[in-house]
């Protein structure tokens, strides 16, 4: 049984350390091997329709229990750290609680009815995987990439280039407080409480937890062994032992398998209920004692944690300027009245009913096109703006590791036969009318040749050029409004789409 307890606990922390990684890297190549973690995630599968996932879960669920809550689930994972140093500090700190049954259930009703409304980013709020991802990414990346780019001005300074540099910056302050939230509101349950979060909001803990009282193997108590130390309930994280009439609440039993740890007499195993054993008329009782395995597993990964992400010397960023001689002020985000949503969405309509808002594609976007919307009706939601770069015909990493379908992955080819929008040109702000001077910028980088420059004036052809835009062939990749010089707002943005379609 400790073998058991082992395992789950390896396996979990390969979970957590591969998803997390998913959200770290900004290269986009950890997901060609591990992405599929993100997608057997319960809800982005629920989103994808993906029938084999949510059957594969469910099915798990109804053999081993709520395994998928402490084995592959990462904001369950992550609980479980902070309760096992909450537990170096005060050992045998829990007791039975009864569960909140109407709170777990009204919650979940409202997590449904909020999903069938369309409000996804709403719902993504108490979501497991999504509230992780935004931890991840807000939280946890900035210091990956702090260390990283420690690592390429130390290796540039060698005179090699394993690594290279990438921008560290703020992609949206609401969304960065909800993380900051999250983060801290998880540590306090879970240091006071375990796995309170999990058993009295989470939707998925109540979906699982229900399935789980049906479970073919579960922890029973042998109470022909059992002495009534306390020790299980003292030390299970989901409060769900009641040792006085020697039963588990398994709708919130995690089956981390703890309480077998804990107990001295080996009276509880994680077996079949029906293969019980009740106590004998003879009363007799065979006395057993198990040395307490040291596992050094979660020591181990704290070291690795910690390694990873302490940060090394930073160096610091120069500002942006022109020859040396001035600074570039930041371009600003135009008002658009449609936003725009990555090629691969389909529609605004699709994006917002998938999206659960993981900020998973916002991480790997290597030209920082993707933020997080600040808008109540799309809240946390990536949408698209160019002020830091534009988004290349070439590259479809959001689609590639979009676990539910909300940016369908599609082939180079096709994104650039896909119109997420068009450009615009403003006069007033076009430096061949206010600066007088000649420049083409905006047709000289357009991928697709939809802008072409035409006189002023048509009855002078040798006038100061200005651009004309062809709606018909403009995909929406924002590098006119990227590589516009015209400052603080460019002379030439992109309106987005509600309907994507293909030219």
């Amino acid at each position: 049984m400790v073998m058991l307890q082992k395992i789950r606990r390896v396996l979990a922390v390969i979970f957590l350390f591969f998803i997390t990684l998913l959200f770290l890297d900004f290269t986009g190549t950890i997901h060609k091997w591990f992405g599929w973690m993100a997608k057997i995630q319960f809800l982005p599968a629920a989103l994808a329709l993906n029938v084999g996932v949510i059957l594969l879960l469910i099915l798990l669920t109804f053999l081993l229990g709520r395994v998928y809550c402490s084995v592959i689930c990462p904001l369950g994972i992550f609980q479980d750290i902070v309760s096992w140093l909450a537990g170096k500090k005060k050992k045998n700190r829990f007791r039975y609680s009864k569960a909140l049954t109407g709170l777990r259930w009204t919650v979940l009703a409202l997590f449904i009815i909020v999903l069938a409304a369309g409000v996804t980013s709403a719902a993504a709020l108490i979501a497991p995987y999504s509230a992780y991802g935004r931890i991840a990414s807000n939280l946890f990346q900035p210091l990956y990439l702090w260390g990283n780019n420690a690592l390429a001005a130390l290796s540039e300074h060698m005179g090699n280039y394993w690594f290279y540099s990438a921008d560290v910056w703020l992609k949206s302050i609401p969304t960065f407080l909800v993380a900051v939230a999250t983060f801290l509101i998880l540590i306090v349950l879970a240091w006071r409480g375990g796995r309170t979060y999990c058993n009295t909001i989470c939707p998925v803990g109540t979906i699982l937890g229900f399935i789980a009282k049906y479970a073919w193997l579960k922890p029973v108590i042998d109470t022909s062994k059992c002495i009534s130390c306390n020790k299980c309930a003292r030390n299970c994280k989901a409060s769900c032992i009641n040792v006085k009439t020697h039963t588990v609440d398994y709708s919130r039993c995690v089956a981390c398998m703890d309480c077998i740890n804990q107990c001295s007499e080996n009276a509880i195993r994680y077996i079949h209920p029906k293969k019980r054993i009740t106590v004998s008329d003879t009363g007799n009782k065979s006395e057993q004692t198990n040395d307490k395995a040291t596992d050094n597993s979660r020591r181990n990964f704290l070291g690795t944690a910690l390694a990873i992400t302490t940060a090394s010397t930073i160096k610091a960023q120069e500002k942006k300027v022109d020859g040396g001689l001035a600074v570039i002020v930041d371009k600003k985000i135009p008002e658009r009245a449609t936003p725009l949503t990555p090629p691969g969405a389909l529609s605004a309509r699709h994006f917002a009913q998938h999206c659960t808002a993981c900020q998973l594609c916002v991480s790997v976007c290597p030209t920082g096109v993707l933020r997080p919307s600040s808008d109540l009706s799309r809240f946390m939601q990536p949408e698209m703006s160019f002020e830091r770069g534009y988004c290349r015909p070439e590259c479809t990493k959001c689609g590639d590791v979009c676990p539910t379908g909300a940016i369908r992955p599609i082939t180079a080819a096709e994104k650039s036969a896909t119109q997420i929008g068009h450009a615009v040109w403003i006069k007033a702000n076009c430096i061949t009318q206010t600066d007088n001077v000649d420049c083409d910028n905006c047709a000289r980088h357009c991928p697709t040749g939809a802008i072409q420059m035409i006189p002023s004036d048509p009855n002078n052809q040798d006038s100061r050029k200005i651009p004309a835009i062809n709606s018909e062939r403009c995909i929406g990749c924002g590098s006119c409004e990227n590589l516009c010089p015209a400052r603080p707002f460019s002379a030439i943005y992109v309106e987005g789409h509600e309907v994507h379609r293909t030219i």
